[in-house]
C-alpha cells in the first residue's frame, strides 16, 4: 500500500492500513473513466505493482496529488523577499486612483443596485 505524505508517496509497513481513503464504500462516490494506449495501461499496472496497490487506487491517487499540487501552485503566490516588500509598501502607501479607476468606480455607483446589493451587468456598447 502507499500513502501520501506531504506531497509525495510513502510504503505503508503494514498492508492492512487504509491509505485509499476513496475505496471505501460510500454513495458520494463519482466515476471516473479513461482509455488509454496498451503501453500507458502496462506502465500503470508495473507502477501500481510496485507500490502494491491497484491500477484504480494508483491513478486516483496519484491524480489527487497532481490535482491538490495544481491547485496549491494557483492558490499560493511566491515572491522575492524584495518583491515581498515592494507589495507590502504599495499596499502601505497606494498611489491616487487614476482616472480609469475614478471612471471605474463611478460606472459601478450607477449600475449598483442598492436594494439587492447586485450590478447591472448589461453589456455596454462597443465604442467606435
Amino acid at each position: 500500500m502507499i500513502e501520501r505524505v506531504d506531497s509525495s508517496l510513502a510504503l505503508l509497513s503494514d498492508p492492512s492500513e487504509e491509505a485509499f481513503p476513496l475505496t471505501s464504500v460510500s454513495a458520494d462516490r463519482g466515476r471516473v473513466t479513461a482509455r488509454v494506449p496498451i503501453q500507458v495501461r502496462e506502465t500503470l499496472e508495473m507502477a501500481a505493482g510496485i507500490v502494491g496497490a491497484t491500477v484504480n487506487q494508483f491513478i486516483v491517487q496519484t491524480a489527487l496529488c497532481e490535482a491538490e499540487r495544481v491547485i496549491e501552485q494557483e492558490r499560493v503566490i511566491r515572491l522575492s523577499a524584495r518583491d515581498a516588500e515592494a507589495f507590502l509598501r504599495a499596499l502601505d502607501a497606494p498611489p491616487p486612483p487614476n482616472d480609469e479607476l475614478t471612471a471605474a468606480l463611478e460606472d459601478y455607483l450607477t449600475r449598483r443596485d442598492d436594494q439587492t446589493g447586485t450590478l447591472d451587468w448589461r453589456p455596454r456598447q462597443k465604442r467606435v
